[in-house]
C-alpha cells in the first residue's frame, strides 16, 4: 500500500499509534484527577496507578532498543 510493506505500517502504527494512544490516556488520567478535585496525592496515585502499563510498554520498547545496538 503506497509503496509500504506490510511490516513497515505495523511498525508505524505500533510506534506512532501507541504512542499517541499513551499521550491520549495521559489526558484523561489528568482529567479525570481534575474533575475529581484529587489533590497532589491523589492526582500523583492515579498516575502511577493507570500509567504503570504505559510504563511497562515504554521499558520494553527502550530494552528492545538497547538490546538491538
Amino acid at each position: 500500500m503506497f509503496g509500504y510493506s506490510e511490516e513497515q505500517i505495523a511498525s508505524f502504527g505500533l510506534t506512532v499509534g501507541v504512542g499517541a494512544f499513551m499521550l491520549y490516556m495521559l489526558f484523561i488520567i489528568g482529567q479525570l484527577a481534575w474533575e475529581s478535585k484529587a489533590g497532589k496525592f491523589g492526582t500523583f496515585v492515579l498516575f502511577l496507578a493507570l500509567a504503570v502499563g504505559m510504563l511497562g510498554f515504554v521499558a520494553k520498547s527502550v530494552i528492545q532498543w538497547i538490546l538491538e545496538h
